[in-house]
């Protein structure tokens, strides 16, 4: 029986590249993109599994032959306990997936949706966010390596200090938390001012804290 299988990547390799791009559908607008790695092979990861990169190449071909006829892979803000993707927590979708090296690396639009809106102001005011694969696969037990791996998803999630924080129950304390409108409004301002950053990270920690999460 395949396993549930979700890899969240260390920091440095998490790092994603953030793009603008004009829309292709040529309305004039401008989307949000991330791209960079999204799931490492041949070497063991923090849950003691080591994908073989063959077995990537197979899962990100997949993933890509899905994407060109036509079905939508969408992704969520953080894991879920299961394979299923559910609507209401979609922030993205994965535009492309390939190879590169020993790494599987995607693409991601970020939607319009409450989710994609809360990952675009994060990404917006230079919080660092990072991305982990869920997928299915069986796992040899004495050696920890994956096979019959596939894919089904990259979720957005946060890292590395907080790696159980969820951005949703974070935006919604600040809205509830006192002066938390005006922790969003400075977000949406901070830009490069070192000053206004450092206040934002004081008090996302904080309300982290208090939710305790």
């Amino acid at each position: 029986m395949a396993l549930y299988l979700k890899e969240a990547l260390t920091f440095d390799a998490a790092r994603m590249e953030v793009l603008v791009e004009d829309d292709r559908d040529g309305k004039g607008g401008k989307n949000l993109y991330m791209k960079g790695i999204c799931i490492e092979g041949g070497v063991k990861n923090a849950n003691q599994r080591v994908y073989p990169v063959h077995e990537i190449e197979k899962a990100v071909s997949s993933i890509n032959e899905q994407i060109k006829g036509g079905y939508s892979v969408l992704g969520e803000v953080d894991h879920p306990d299961d394979l299923k993707i559910n609507l209401d927590r979609v922030s993205h979708m994965i535009t492309d997936m390939w190879m590169d090296g020993h790494c599987g690396y995607g693409k991601l639009k970020i939607l319009p949706t409450p989710m994609g809106n809360l990952v675009k102001t994060m990404l917006e005011s230079g919080v660092k966010l990072g991305v982990s694969s869920r997928g299915s696969g069986n796992v040899n037990e004495g050696s920890g390596q994956v096979s019959d791996f596939e894919i089904i998803t990259v979720d957005v999630v946060a890292q590395p200090s907080a790696p159980h924080a969820y951005p949703k129950a974070i935006y919604e304390g600040l809205m509830n938390m006192r002066h938390g409108h005006l922790v969003l409004e400075n977000a949406k301002e901070a830009g490069q001012d070192q000053r206004v950053q450092k206040y934002l990270k004081e008090q996302v920690t904080r309300l982290i804290k208090d939710l305790k999460i």
